[in-house]
């Protein structure tokens, strides 16, 4: 598994070895897939930043890893979330410990966060 340098400090907090493994095969995943896009921690959180813009970030939970794309997002892709059989709020969507990661559905996201905010000037929507 390739770490990401940017994410390090982040990953080394997570105690729950199970846990540190999936965020760190999500985030490599990202960075592998969209080299393009910068690696950054706020709000003590790995995101995915293009252009100055947010594109996604994560959080973990006791029984899940969050995903925040941002509400637009959330809705445009809701009906994809809940087939993929993860539960979402406004805001984010939830990817349970046990589960696995919809690769082709988080592509879409990012993808669409990337185009959808190419001309984006703020950091949020």
């Amino acid at each position: 598994m390739i770490t990401i340098d940017a994410f390090n400090e982040f990953l080394t907090k997570i105690d729950h070895p199970s846990q540190r493994e999936r965020i760190e095969e999500v985030l490599s995943w990202i960075s592998e897939t969209f080299p393009q896009l910068n690696k950054e921690i706020k709000w003590n959180q790995p995101m995915f930043i293009d252009h100055g813009t947010y594109i996604i970030g994560f959080s973990l939970a006791k029984q899940h890893l969050a995903v925040a794309p941002e509400g637009v997002t959330i809705a445009k892709f809701s009906e994809q979330i809940s087939k993929a059989g993860y539960t979402h709020t406004k805001q984010l969507f939830r990817i349970g410990w046990e589960q696995p990661v919809d690769y082709n559905l988080l592509k879409e996201i990012i993808q669409f966060n990337i185009e959808d905010k190419a001309d984006a000037t703020k950091f949020w929507r």
